[in-house]
């Protein structure tokens, strides 16, 4: 490192004459991964992160011999760059980003980019809710039915490090708001919305109309070729869908009505319908994810997997046998009657509505963090007929305290995942259920949801 500690020693190394530059923002995973692609193209490349490295991705810089910065953004070397791949975490409106936007240097995703270098197929998932849970399961089905196929974007090993390294002919890919604000000629095969309710409202000046038009960028460039799945009960979809014209082939699903073509419930039977000839039904016992959520979640999967033309048998054999993400409610452990219910990846009041919904039994609610902007509204019907006491798990927990004072009897405030658990643990009663569901982002207290989920679980072991 130079003096200032700042920034790697080897950024004089020798790049191809007149090799364009690609700058990259934020030394995480897809940061690394667009590096590391880039420097395989062959070209200059810089990585530059406002924040501390995380030691392995350092290393991982350090052993491909590209040169990387930490703790600022040095205009000099930034503002030089042919084309800049920047982390979804960093906002558009910081001054770096402010600075590259004013000399017209393209600012793109790492998803933007690494498609360019890859002639996979992709099917790319998005929605405010249930992103991690489809793709997860999405890509199950589709590699038990013997496809070449990769797991990427908001999940998983980076995108781009994986078109560096790997040649799959199919990616399932998540994807976030924030990717889609940066990709522009990028074009989804089979595209998916979820839903669309209010989360990270505060990147998108609180108007939900803003976040709805990042989340339909998921089928721009599309073509009657491709394919667009999309829950036909979710209000906002149905709102920004009257103002879009779609051009490719479209599969609504419902849970409450029937569609000629797409996916439905019907007497607890879920039934997919895109070859007329050829449908598949499968009651909803026989799903290994559970709760109306999931209900949905399986149909987005479902169709995909229709619309490949995979078997009924595989498809059903999956759906069967699927085990759910960490951190979406994982069920930890069951102590003295009291189930605990690890759902840190609830970063969004429509998650934990989700989560309350699925329980039947009375809950101790463990939730908090840093607030986006949230409206508890929704959740109150719920937390008055199930929650009988709410751990507050945060700095500064003024607005769930306002929210729910009249819904509950107890509002506690703790500030460790480990004293949440104590107190939960002296508040259950037989037969209930603990539930970390938080409705907040976790960077008050913790590094990222996974460590919050994993100082939950940790310290429910040591009861």
């Amino acid at each position: 490192m130079n003096s200032n500690n700042n920034i790697s020693a080897n950024n004089t190394k020798p790049t191809m004459a007149g090799a364009a530059r690609v700058v990259i923002l934020g030394a995480g995973e897809s940061g690394v991964g667009a590096a590391k692609l880039a420097q395989k193209q062959g070209f200059d490349v810089f990585v530059s992160d406002f924040g501390s490295i995380i030691e392995a991705y350092k290393a991982e810089l350090q052993s491909m011999n590209i040169p990387f910065e930490e703790n600022q953004h040095t205009e000099a070397l930034i503002l030089n760059a042919t084309e800049v791949v920047k982390s979804p975490g960093i906002s558009p409106k910081v001054p770096i980003i402010m600075a590259l936007v004013a000399k017209g240097i393209p600012v793109i995703s790492e998803i933007e980019f690494a498609k360019r270098y890859t002639s996979a197929k992709t099917i790319c998932i998005t929605g405010s809710n249930g992103k991690s849970t489809t793709s997860t399961l999405t890509y199950h089905i589709l590699k038990n039915a013997g496809l070449n196929v990769g797991l990427a974007g908001n999940i998983g090993h980076s995108f781009a490090a994986q078109v560096a390294d790997q040649e799959f002919d199919w990616y399932v890919l998540e994807i976030s708001s924030f990717m889609l604000d940066d990709m522009y000629k990028f074009k989804a095969d089979i595209a998916v919305l979820l839903n669309i309710t209010p989360d990270h409202l505060d990147r998108y000046d609180y108007n939900i109309a803003n976040y709805a038009a990042s989340k339909m960028r998921i089928v721009q460039n599309q073509t009657s070729a491709d394919t667009f799945v999309y829950c036909a009960d979710d209000e906002e979809t149905k709102k920004v869908l009257e103002t879009i014209n779609i051009q490719a082939k479209t599969y609504p699903f419902s849970i409450l009505k029937e569609v000629e073509q797409g996916a439905f419930l019907a007497q607890n039977n879920l039934h997919i319908n895109i070859n007329l000839n050829n449908k598949l039904t499968m009651s909803i016992s026989e799903l290994a994810l559970q709760g109306k959520h999931n209900i949905y979640n399986s149909m987005a999967s479902g169709i995909v997997a229709k619309v490949l033309e995979l078997r009924n048998e595989t498809i059903r054999e999956s759906m069967g046998n699927f085990k759910n993400i960490d951190h979406r409610l994982e069920f930890v452990a069951k102590i003295n009657e009291v189930t605990y219910i690890n759902d840190s990846k609830a970063t969004n009041v429509n998650s934990v509505w989700y989560a309350l919904e699925s329980i039947n039994t009375d809950v101790v609610l463990i939730m908090g963090g840093v607030d986006k902007g949230n409206d508890y509204t929704m959740l109150k019907d719920l937390v008055r007929a199930k929650v009988k006491a709410i751990i507050c798990l945060g700095k500064d927990n003024k607005r769930i305290h306002e929210a729910f004072e009249d819904d509950v009897e107890v509002i506690v405030n703790t500030f460790s995942a480990e004293e949440a658990v104590q107190v939960a643990y002296h508040l259950a009663k037989k037969a209930s259920t603990v539930l970390l569901s938080p409705a907040c982002a976790s960077f008050d207290l913790f590094k990222n949801y996974e460590d919050r989920g994993n100082q939950f679980k940790a310290a429910v072991k040591e009861l």
